[in-house]
């Protein structure tokens, strides 16, 4: 298996802040260093692009081959002689039957270029957030988003209302509030398309910026089904903190879906996945007088759009390790995990990380962790377990770290960066990549780390690890 590990605040070509992404091949095949400067990429290396800044794979063009999209949300766009500063960009990289490597060939995309019904504007950050896939029945997906994008409806421009630039075939549609059916209303400085998660079924934009009633960016998730209806994808459901059934209040600052993750769902009277577990971070989250402390959320989701909130969790709930701290951030980053989607999912297949980058330990500021729950228990807190650099995972916990911030997970493992480590073993970043069941205590196969300067990687790196 291929792993990649972004850096987009690598310097590139003298250019700081410009980005880059590595592949270390499966099968010891080696590392390919994948940047704007790469030979076939029709872009310049710039100051604070931050290429690599999002990621996702699919096969893009049914060969077989795994392909990977890349997000540079702060590129520069040349157009009739200005530079559209912020305007952004992607890129699809494709593999070849000996993976990603030389020879790949390289598309790059600006917002009209990839949609031409659109145009490609300053300060969008097209390409902040990027997911991709198969759906169900077997067509490619693009998902890219676009949370600067001003909205215009009734002749009236709403500044970073935000959209969504959707792929699926011949369809490439942006769908924003402003479409019939999606829920909410266009907003300034809503940030629709901040976050995205999907599975072959769903896909869920996150709006962290989303008012709720008289609530200033509290936050919300609109959840959309990949079947196309009146050439868009389907909108389900929207939920926010004030949705019934939903536990806690909409309140000022909360950023709810400001962090998103998906794992597909297989009910007991289904032999498919129909349904899925949608994760949701409020890292701003009050808990009580405790300023920015943080949760998450596990819903799930269901064909028709029905939703039923499965665990509602932060450091105050009754069993969950720790407590609620001022600052912590629960929720900056979340991972859900269906280990075994073969089987009718239940409590022991579906794990969920969530980052907590404000963690401090009795005599360290900041050093971050890493809080594994199994979210279908009946008492959430029951088998949870905090990771941190020297208890579960390696290296040292030295300030600042902010471990958790950089967090994803498969059906076999956990990826955990450190692109911010300040540890002296680690200076310019590290990943860790932990098998779930590792993690569960049923092996012991041990953690894979990955350093700049080892294992073939090039000793180089800003912010080596900046997953998620």
């Amino acid at each position: 298996m291929d792993t990649v590990i972004p850096d987009p605040n690598a310097t590139v070509s003298g250019a700081k802040g410009a980005g880059l992404v590595r592949v270390v091949l499966g099968g010891g095949k080696g590392v390919f260093e994948i940047s704007q400067a790469t030979t076939g990429m029709d872009a310049t290396p710039e100051a604070g692009d931050h290429f690599g800044f999002s990621r996702s794979t699919y096969d893009a063009d049914g060969d077989g081959c795994t392909d990977l999209v890349v997000g540079a949300p702060y590129e520069d766009v040349a157009k009739d002689g200005t530079q559209l500063v912020d305007a952004g960009a992607i890129y699809v990289i494709h593999g070849m039957p000996t993976g990603i490597g030389a020879g790949s060939a390289i598309e790059g995309y600006t917002q009209t270029q990839l949609d031409a019904t659109t145009t490609t504007e300053a300060y969008d950050w097209f390409g902040y957030a990027v997911k991709a896939g198969d759906t169900s029945g077997g067509a490619p997906y693009l998902a890219v988003g676009v949370p600067g994008e001003n909205v215009t409806v009734d002749g009236k421009t709403f500044p970073d209302a935000g959209c969504v630039e959707y792929v699926q075939g011949t369809t490439k549609v942006p769908v924003s509030q402003k479409d019939p059916g999606v829920p909410g209303e266009v907003e300034a400085h809503d940030r629709f398309g901040y976050s995205l998660a999907g599975t072959n079924r769903y896909l869920a934009v996150g709006t962290p910026g989303e008012a709720i009633g008289g609530k200033t960016f509290a936050g919300g998730v609109t959840v959309f089904s990949h079947t196309l209806s009146g050439g868009l994808p389907a909108p389900l459901v929207g939920i926010d903190q004030d949705a019934t059934g939903i536990s806690g209040v909409a309140e000022t600052g909360d950023s709810f879906g400001s962090s998103l993750s998906m794992a597909s769902y297989r009910p007991s009277n289904q032999t498919y996945n129909s349904d899925a577990l949608l994760a949701v971070g409020t890292p701003s989250e009050d808990i009580g007088a405790t300023a920015d402390a943080g949760g998450a959320t596990v819903i799930r989701i269901q064909p028709s759009g029905a939703y039923t909130e499965l665990a509602a969790i932060d450091a105050d709930v009754t069993g969950v390790e720790g407590a609620p701290i001022a600052g912590d951030f629960f929720g900056q980053r979340v991972a859900i995990a269906n280990t075994n989607t073969n089987v009718v999912t239940s409590t022991s297949t579906v794990r969920l990380a969530v980052g907590i980058p404000g963690n401090n330990t009795s005599s360290v500021k900041d050093v971050g962790a890493v809080q594994i729950f199994s979210p279908l228990d009946a008492s959430v807190g029951s088998s949870d377990k905090i990771l941190t650099r020297g208890s579960g995972l390696p290296g040292t916990a030295t300030a600042r770290d902010y471990t958790g911030i950089a967090l994803t997970a498969g059906a076999t493992n956990l990826y955990v960066g450190v692109p911010y480590s300040k540890a002296s073993g680690s200076p310019k970043g590290a990943l860790y990549v932990l098998p779930w069941t590792d993690i569960d205590g049923v092996t012991s196969t041990g953690t894979t780390t990955y350093l700049p300067g080892l294992g073939g990687l090039p000793d180089a790196g800003e912010a080596f690890g900046a997953i998620g």
